[in-house]
């Protein structure tokens, strides 16, 4: 009701001049518990020890269920000061609801500024918005990869982990901004957003490295690593370690690429821990230069893709979805941007990485965020679907969804009626006719060792999604 008088869809009405005095902030509608209790005292004649109990009772609701006990109390004592009985039956059950959801009015005030601020710096400032909660993780709704897609959806650059460049935390590097960068979607904030920084990924979105050997890797750089040996003689970080930051691609800025730095990894055998003596520096760098070049297949982009996600659980080289796009426009798929144009009541099948997945309390519906290359979808599913569709629903990671579109107050979403799983579909990253590559350093090649990254690339597949948040 407060959301509906707000936006003028609902007239404002107060039953009396007294109740105007304690609703007239809130439109008539009770929100905070202090309200509940004025409300008890001036319209249902409660004395303040009696509202005292009440306030205890809406505060311990799902744990004691006591606040029933008022509600005969409420109702008579409202009727009996002239109060209409079915405004004070809605009027207590609404203060019931507080058990659900209620604050006091210090508490809604509290989290109201976070989110003013929150929302100050999201829209004029995507880049220090999305640094700080990146920098925040694991902290709830989205994961890193939502936040840097948004970011960069408002024309913030996005740059990868480092070697040179990262420290832990993800940081701001200054750089000229382009609003053309900002997608078409959001063009009204062109004139907007005021960013002048390029957020740089930090080591702490690597997984499996910890923030003290990452501050001694930073503290020995100095000037910058030139090679992975380097690193591994200079930084004190034992081979897994640096393993895991080639996994993360992390080496660009010395010219290599994922599958180089990891050629380069898996030369660092016990033979090289002689090269930590100053004797044997010397003679070993002149026998390296001996050695004959080869050169190493580029990886694929699907493949660096996969990587990406297994290490860093985000890629900026390009998203999963985008190497099905044809096949999905052949299924008859929508992209998730194009909804805002699609005609309110239409049935339509959007598909998409599984974000969230979502069950109110006492709610009804299923709630599940869709990720797609360039936006996501909002899709309800209601019990009887869910039921027919449960193991979908709550295992797949890719899916497509059918279903009937509601648009309402600038709000998209897609009524389901019909779920597929089409995890599958992702094998298409790993196969190996025409895939294209990213350009980086050539380097040798030529050893029986595997030099795609760790475990079978197959086995990674669950990383595209598989860390899908439930709520």
């Amino acid at each position: 009701p407060y959301l509906r008088r707000r936006q003028g869809k609902e007239a404002v009405h107060y039953p009396s001049l007294e109740l105007k005095k304690i609703l007239g902030k809130t439109l008539g509608v009770p929100l905070f518990q202090e309200q509940a209790m004025k409300i008890a005292i001036v319209a249902g004649g409660f004395r303040p020890g009696e509202a005292d109990e009440l306030r205890r009772a809406m505060a311990t609701f799902k744990r004691t269920g006591t606040i029933g006990n008022y509600r005969q109390r409420m109702i008579d004592g409202m009727v009996g000061n002239g109060y209409d009985k079915e405004f004070a039956e809605r009027c207590f059950k609404q203060i019931e609801g507080f058990g659900e959801y209620g604050f006091p009015e210090s508490h809604a005030a509290s989290f109201a500024l976070l989110v003013y601020a929150s929302c100050w710096f999201k829209t004029f400032y995507p880049d220090v918005f999305c640094a700080a909660i990146l920098n925040a993780q694991p902290m709830g709704f989205y994961q890193p990869a939502q936040l840097v897609r948004d970011a960069r959806d408002h024309g913030v650059e996005v740059r990868e982990v480092d070697i040179n460049h990262s420290v832990w935390d993800c940081t701001l590097e200054a750089t000229a901004f382009d609003p053309s960068r900002i997608l078409e979607r959001h063009a009204s904030m062109r004139d907007v957003i005021e960013t002048a920084h390029a957020v740089r990924l930090g080591f702490r979105q690597i997984k499996g490295l910890s923030e003290e050997r990452m501050d001694i890797l930073v503290a020995q750089r100095g000037s910058g690593y030139r090679s992975v040996r380097d690193v591994w003689l200079r930084s004190g970080l034992d081979v897994g370690e640096i393993e895991r930051l080639a996994e993360a691609d992390a080496f660009r800025s010395i010219g290599l690429d994922r599958r180089a730095a990891l050629w380069e990894v898996r030369a660092l055998d016990g033979r090289s821990a002689a090269e930590k003596l100053p004797l044997f520096d010397q003679p070993s760098l002149r026998l390296r230069e001996l050695e004959p070049e080869t050169k190493l297949p580029k990886m694929p982009l699907g493949e660096h893709v996969v990587h990406d996600y297994r290490s860093l659980g985000l890629s900026l080289k390009e998203h999963p979805v985008a190497f099905l796009r044809e096949r999905l426009t052949h299924a008859g798929i929508t992209p998730n941007a194009q909804l805002p144009s699609v005609r309110d009541g239409r049935r339509v099948s959007v598909a998409g990485l599984v974000l969230v997945r979502q069950r109110p309390g006492k709610g009804n519906a299923i709630f599940l965020t869709l990720e797609d290359e360039k936006s996501i979808a909002n899709v309800i599913i209601w019990p009887r679907v869910f039921d027919r569709f449960r193991p979908v629903v709550m295992g797949a990671r890719f899916i497509r969804v059918t279903g009937k579109l509601q648009h309402e107050s600038n709000v998209i979403h897609i009524v389901a009626d019909r779920i597929e799983d089409l995890t599958s579909w992702l094998s298409v990253l790993l196969e190996s006719a025409n895939r294209p590559v990213i350009e980086s350093a050539e380097r040798p090649v030529g050893s029986k060792a595997d030099a795609s990254g760790g475990l079978p690339v197959h086995q990674n597949l669950e990383a595209l999604s598989g860390a899908a948040q439930q709520v």
